[in-house]
C-alpha cells in the first residue's frame, strides 16, 4: 500500500535559542564526522568536457566548500560514458576524468577542510539527453551527440523515445565493475564519502521500479528480485573501499505513479542496505515516470525519510524544498531525519549555512578572509574569528 507524506511533518517549529541548535550538532557516518547536519546535495552542472571537471567546477565547488555546511556532495558523476545523462556530465571513468577530479580536489583542500563526498551514477534509460537549457529531450542514438542507452528492460522513459537496450548478464557485471572502479578511484583521490545514486529514474532506480523493470530473470518480477541487482552492486562497492569510509545511497522513496515503486519497497531496500553496512540513506522521490503526480510543498519528502528512519534506524538525510533554517532545525530536532540536504537553496544562496547558524544561535567555520564580514549582531557566528585593525 502506498503511503504518503503528512503535510504537518513539514511545518517548522518556532526558532528558539534556549537550547543548542540540533542542526549544528556533529554527525558521524562510519568514521567520518561532519561538523553539522547540513549537507550540500549533489546538483548536476552539465558543464564537463568529455567528463572532465574544469574551471566552472572549481568556481562552483570552491564557493560551496566555504559555505559552512557539514558536507559537500559532488554532482552525479558517471561511472561510464554510456552512463552519462548528457555529453556534458561529470565523469570518473577515464584517466583524464580522474586527473581532472584530482585537480579539483587539490584546490578544494586548499580552500576548506569541509568533508567532500561524490555521487556515483549511471543514467540508465535517461542517458543520451539534451542539456536542461536545451529542453532535456532524448537525443536519438543515431543523431550527433547521441548513443544507445542501457536499462533493465527495453522500455522507453517517455512516449516517442527510442527504447534503451535491455542489459545482458555480461553488461550487468560490467556496470557493477564500473561502479567498483569508480569507488576505488574516488578513494584514491581522497574523497571522504561515496553516495550511490539509486534515485530519480536512473539505472538503479529503474531496477527497483516495476514500471521500468519487466525482466524475467533473477533481477525482475518480485520485489526480492528487483532489489537484487542494486543490493549486489552496493555490496561490491562497500567491499571495495576501506570500512572507515562511509558509503550510502540516495533513493526515490516513491514514483508518485500508479503501480510504481513506493515507501514499502523503500523500507525493504533500506533494511537490505543496512545489513550490508550502508552508512546512511538520502531520501528523495520521483523522476522515473512521466505519469508522476507530486504534491509539491515545503518538505514534501520529509515524511518518507521519517518512515524509513523509524522502520530501520538507518541514519537518514531528508531533502526537498527545505529552504528555511527553522524548518531544517525542526526536521532534525524532532527526529524526522538525522540531517538535511539543500540543493537549489544553496545555488541561490551559497552562504545558506551561515544564515542558518545566525538565525539559530549557532556557529560555523568561515574563511579568515571573510571574518570581517561577520555582522555585529552575530558577534560569535564565525568560529575563532579575530580581526585586527590599523
Amino acid at each position: 500500500m502506498q503511503r504518503t507524506t503528512d503535510p504537518s511533518l513539514a511545518t517548522p517549529a518556532a526558532s528558539s535559542h534556549a537550547a543548542p541548535s540540533q542542526l549544528f550538532q556533529p554527525l558521524t557516518l562510519s568514521q567520518l564526522t561532519l561538523p553539522n547536519r547540513i549537507v550540500i546535495a549533489p546538483m548536476c552542472q552539465y558543464s564537463a568536457q568529455e567528463g572532465n571537471a574544469n574551471d566552472w567546477h572549481l568556481m562552483h565547488y570552491g564557493s560551496l566548500a566555504v559555505s559552512g555546511a557539514g558536507m559537500l556532495v559532488l554532482e552525479a558523476t558517471a561511472v561510464s560514458a554510456v552512463g552519462r545523462i548528457t555529453d556534458k556530465d561529470l565523469g570518473i571513468y577515464s584517466d583524464d576524468n580522474q586527473q581532472a577530479l584530482g585537480r579539483l580536489m587539490g584546490s578544494l583542500r586548499k580552500l576548506s577542510d569541509i568533508p567532500v563526498a561524490i555521487q556515483l551514477a549511471h543514467a540508465g534509460r535517461k542517458a543520451s539527453s539534451h542539456l536542461p537549457w536545451e529542453g532535456a529531450a532524448q537525443i536519438a542514438p543515431d543523431a550527433p551527440r547521441g548513443w544507445v542507452a542501457q536499462a533493465p528492460s527495453a522500455i522507453a522513459h517517455a512516449a516517442g523515445e527510442v527504447p534503451p537496450a535491455e542489459m545482458t548478464p555480461a553488461e550487468l557485471a560490467e556496470v557493477k565493475d564500473a561502479f567498483v572502479a569508480a569507488a576505488k578511484a574516488a578513494d584514491a583521490l581522497g574523497i571522504d564519502g561515496i553516495e550511490i545514486h539509486m534515485a530519480h529514474g536512473y539505472l538503479l532506480h529503474e531496477f527497483l521500479s516495476p514500471l521500468s523493470n519487466s525482466r524475467n530473470d533473477a533481477y525482475g518480477g518480485s520485489l526480492e528480485n528487483r532489489l537484487r541487482y542494486p543490493l549486489e552492486l552496493f555490496a561490491a562497492v562497500r567491499a571495495a573501499v576501506p570500512s572507515a569510509k562511509p558509503v550510502w545511497v540516495r533513493i526515490s522513496a516513491s514514483d508518485w505513479a500508479p503501480g510504481g515503486w513506493d515507501i514499502d519497497g523503500s523500507i525493504a531496500l533500506a533494511q537490505g542496505l543496512k545489513a550490508l553496512g550502508c552508512s546512511a540513506i538520502h531520501v528523495s522521490s520521483g523522476g522515473l515516470s512521466t505519469a508522476q503526480q507530486i504534491p509539491v510543498q515545503p518538505g514534501y519528502q520529509v515524511g518518507f525519510a521519517e518512515a524509513i528512519k523509524q522502520a530501520t534506524g538507518l541514519t537518514t538525510i531528508a531533502v526537498g524544498l527545505v529552504t528555511e533554517p527553522a524548518q531544517a532545525e525542526h526536521i532534525v530536532a524532532s527526529g524526522q531525519a538525522d540531517a538535511v540536504a539543500i540543493g537549489r537553496a544553496a545555488l541561490y544562496d551559497p552562504r545558506w549555512p551561515w544564515h542558518a547558524a545566525a538565525s539559530l544561535g549557532a556557529q560555523v567555520d568561515a574563511p579568515r578572509q571573510y571574518w570581517r564580514s561577520q555582522p555585529r549582531e552575530y558577534s560569535k557566528l564565525f568560529r575563532g574569528a579575530a580581526v585586527g585593525v590599523r
